[in-house]
């Protein structure tokens, strides 16, 4: 058939070019540790540095999957599988992110309660207190939507200031010893 408004179910449909099936593109993704400063997007207007700066041509591609804001550091993934970057970013599929945060000033047991109760429509799957002092506390935090700058909002509206934000794992990958600016290739394994 050569009818190009002819609608094809891409799962069954056999497709050839020519008599040749075309090559498919070899699937790939890789998770970095995203420097700070760094903007999650392909091109900056601005022409601040990117993390496909930071990749260069191993991000060819690729597409980042979700973000991490300029001040946060951490795991990103980047691929060229849709698919799979579509069902770690869907709120339905509630794909935890876990981040290692330090804020200003002591935050107490029942204001990060609050937060696993939510604050102006947003909230935390878990947090966890590791340290605590009058000048800063250090938490792991645990979510599952991951919506524009979600942390850092919540501890303001607690009075606190984030000053160290980076995201440590992402569903089941997490990012080891991995240090600013590096990556490495994620086999379909660790996906699982």
């Amino acid at each position: 058939m050569s009818d190009p408004s002819r609608l094809v179910d891409a799962e069954r449909a056999s497709i050839t070019v020519d008599g040749a099936k075309p090559l498919g593109r070899e699937w790939r993704t890789i998770v970095m540790n995203k420097p700070r400063g760094v903007m999650t997007t392909r091109r900056d207007p601005e022409g601040r540095r990117t993390v496909f700066d930071v990749v260069g041509d191993a991000g060819k591609g690729l597409v980042a999957v979700g973000r991490l804001d300029m001040a946060s550091t951490g795991l990103l993934l980047l691929t060229n599988d849709t698919q799979l970057a579509n069902r770690f970013t869907d709120p339905t599929a509630a794909v935890v992110r876990r981040y290692v945060v330090t804020v200003r000033g002591a935050v107490s047991d029942a204001a990060a309660a609050r937060m696993i109760e939510g604050i102006d429509g947003l909230s935390a799957r878990s947090v966890v207190v590791r340290k605590r002092s009058a000048r800063e506390t250090h938490l792991i935090v645990e979510l599952v939507e991951g919506k524009n700058r979600e942390i850092r909002r919540m501890f303001a509206a607690l009075g606190h200031e984030v000053t160290r934000l980076m995201r440590v794992a992402f569903g089941p990958i997490e990012l080891g010893s991995l240090q600013p600016g590096e990556w490495r290739e994620v086999g379909r394994d660790e996906l699982e």
